[in-house]
């Protein structure tokens, strides 16, 4: 079997058979694969280090009939300050389980790859507020997924929007002043700009947006709905959020 050459993050590790471990990875060039890692449980296993939960890393892998098999590779990061902080754990949790549900076994995204890899990185550090960061991360995975928010026109009429207190979580975008408003939410103005500033810039520039809580409260339940609606199944991980929130 010819070896594979992939780089990726582990976003889900569950222990297989006596000393093997599955891997769900999201890898560059493969997509989403699941990966068998054959001794992996064993402290002593070349592979014990590899296969562990958000490691970023470069893999030889074969494939199988229905599983990759990995066979080495080499850590770029272990995001080990992400493991040691409850709520960068958690929001590193939820990001990998938004990869897990939002994106088809094989399907190659290049654009939502970068953008987890910076999110991840980001959300190592301490630079950045961690909540508008995933907030941010959230709109460019909708972009990516095929349900992306539009802020730019009305999604009724089409017309040039400046700014808008609506959100139509219907059709996925703003509604201005003329158009009847049903089948979303109404938000402050200022929710409204900051979603469109977050869906627009890239992930290292969120620095420059300072919210109050009532905004950020907004967000989340703009972002949270959208997403809990339109995959097949609501990440499980938003309950820790609301627990962390509150």
């Amino acid at each position: 079997m010819s070896l594979i050459e992939t780089s990726g993050v582990i976003i889900k590790a569950q222990d297989y058979r006596e000393n093997d471990k599955l891997l769900w990875v999201f890898t560059e060039n493969l997509g989403k694969i699941t990966l068998i890692a054959k001794g992996a449980r064993k402290n002593k296993s070349k592979l014990f280090s590899l296969a562990l939960p958000l490691c970023y890393g470069e893999y030889l892998v074969f494939k199988g009939k229905n599983l990759y098999t990995l066979s080495e590779g080499r850590i770029k990061s272990s995001f080990q300050g992400l493991l040691n902080h409850l709520e960068k754990l958690t929001y590193s949790t939820y990001l990998c389980e938004l990869i897990d549900i939002c994106v088809e076994d094989g399907e190659i995204n290049n654009y939502l790859y970068r953008q987890f890899i910076a999110c991840l990185y980001l959300l190592d550090t301490d630079a950045i507020d961690y909540e508008l960061l995933v907030r941010s991360f959230e709109l460019k995975l909708l972009k990516a997924t095929g349900y992306e928010i539009n802020f730019n026109n009305c999604v009724m009429c089409k017309k040039k929007l400046s700014v808008s207190n609506y959100i139509s979580l219907f059709h996925y975008g703003g509604i201005c002043n003329e158009c009847s408003k049903e089948h979303g939410i109404y938000i402050n103005k200022a929710t409204y700009n900051a979603l469109r500033f977050l869906n627009n810039t890239t992930l290292d520039k969120v620095y420059r947006l300072t919210l109050t809580n009532e905004i950020k409260e907004e967000l989340f339940k703009v972002t949270s709905f959208i997403i809990s609606s339109n995959y097949f199944r609501k990440p499980k991980s938003l309950e820790m959020l609301k627990f962390i929130k509150e």
